[in-house]
């Protein structure tokens, strides 16, 4: 089993969640991590500093930590608004431009998922700032209707990465559809719409995901981290990221992108 990991780009500054009731929601779930003792009063006092500073981003950072463990990772980006995605075209642009100039896998993070002509609007408009052929999407908080995956094919992604379960790898005409096994969220939340796991807790039902997967015969595992969390005003996701990256190099497991599993599929046809 190889694994692929994968980023999604939701936010890149506080100040584009000004005029709508995400600030307000983050601080009050904020408060209520600190009063659990989810989260120390320092990780508390960084993520105002965060808001001050005004950057809700850790892409350079991810992508140095992942290229120094020879992580090809992928992020997606939205060229869209919508549900909480709320950054500039210009921010996107600048910044799927500095992905692609670093050398790492970049895709769609979407948000038209039910009226093909929208969903095309999206592809073309990646591909134009991109400057990419070939590239894959994951719809933003995994939206999808009984049209999504035929709409996301027909529009010319190579991959999409939405569909989530403990499911083997299979096509929609000539898209692959890789789907999402494991995401951070689910595991450092656990039901809750605040952290209420510890690290510990979070690696320990992430690693027995792993080995159900493994013993499954899923092939390619995929992994989400959003880029958000890599920073220490959210320590025990970071850390969450750090161990289970750690623990996939100590266990002997490769790590491969999702371009390169394709290849890797149409190989052994």
């Amino acid at each position: 089993m190889k694994i692929i990991v994968s980023h999604d780009v939701d936010h890149i500054t506080a100040s584009e969640h000004f005029k709508s009731a995400m600030l307000p929601k983050f601080i009050v779930r904020s408060k209520i991590e600190l009063l659990t003792g989810k989260i120390s009063f320092k990780e508390f006092m960084l993520r105002f500093k965060a808001i001050y500073q005004n950057k809700w981003n850790n892409i350079s950072e991810l992508i140095d930590y992942n290229q120094k463990h020879d992580i090809p990772a992928t992020f997606f980006l939205g060229v869209n608004n919508g549900v909480g995605l709320n950054y500039s075209i210009e921010l996107a642009d600048k910044w799927i431009k500095e992905i692609v100039k670093r050398g790492v896998s970049c895709g769609v993070h979407g948000i038209a998922y039910d009226n093909f002509a929208d969903v095309k609007k999206e592809y073309d408009l990646f591909k134009s700032i991109s400057g990419l052929d070939e590239f894959g999407i994951r719809m933003h908080y995994l939206r999808n209707d009984e049209n999504t995956f035929k709409n996301l094919a027909n529009a010319g992604y190579i991959f999409d990465t939405t569909d989530y379960g403990i499911k083997k790898h299979y096509k929609i005409g000539e898209m692959h559809e890789f789907p999402l096994h494991i995401m951070e969220t689910y595991e450092m939340e656990a039901g809750k719409k605040w952290q209420s796991a510890s690290t510990e807790q979070a690696v320990q039902s992430t690693i027995a995901k792993i080995k159900d997967a493994e013993s499954k015969g899923i092939e390619y595992l995929t992994l989400l981290f959003h880029d958000r969390y890599f920073d220490d005003s959210f320590l025990s996701w970071q850390n969450w990221y750090r161990n289970i990256t750690e623990y996939c190099i100590s266990e002997g497991y490769e790590f491969i992108d999702y371009k390169s599993a394709i290849v890797e599929i149409q190989n052994t046809k």
